[in-house]
């Protein structure tokens, strides 16, 4: 793929993901039904931009448009709002992390997503109930930090103890 193109596709994945960070924030500070349809907007955009690019060029993992965009790519597959589109991306993430070219924590996280949203317990501890701020039903909790340590994860206790830091 010639380099113009990666650094543009780059580029967008990047401007993408700030702009949902952006009106995400914002709406968090001072929440109105405007800014929600802003950020329910903007995750719809970005969805379908990624699905365009998946459809093209297949997953933008880390080899292609490296770590940055790449990550961006997984935080807007994350915010994307159709269940069958991260699943579908879950897949060809597996396989990108399999071939060395995308970092196992990006599996760790898209996986759990899709377990909890499928109601299965979720095999590394990435998502956090809102409600109670405990993590989600988690599969063989017993062996929970060894999986997380094998993505580059730190232990769950350490992820709990950050979330309940002050401001």
């Amino acid at each position: 793929m010639p380099a113009a193109l990666v650094a543009a596709l780059a580029d967008e994945l990047l401007r993408r993901a700030g702009e949902d960070r952006r009106l995400t924030s914002e709406t968090g500070t001072a929440p109105t039904p405007d800014r929600r349809r802003r950020v329910a907007r903007c995750r719809r955009e970005n969805a379908e931009a990624l699905r365009t690019i998946v459809r093209r060029y297949g997953w933008p993992d880390s080899a292609l448009v490296g770590t940055a965009a790449s990550t961006a790519a997984l935080m807007i597959l994350l915010h994307a709002p159709e269940p069958a589109f991260r699943l579908r991306c879950r897949d060809l993430i597996a396989r990108a992390t399999a071939d060395g070219r995308c970092p196992a924590v990006h599996l760790a996280y898209i996986a759990d997503h899709c377990a909890v949203e499928l109601g299965q317990p979720q095999f590394y501890g990435t998502r956090i109930d809102p409600a109670t701020l405990r993590p989600y039903p988690v599969r063989r909790p017993r062996t929970l930090d060894e999986r997380r340590q094998d993505v580059g994860l730190g232990p769950l206790a350490e992820q709990m103890r950050a979330l309940r830091l002050p401001g």
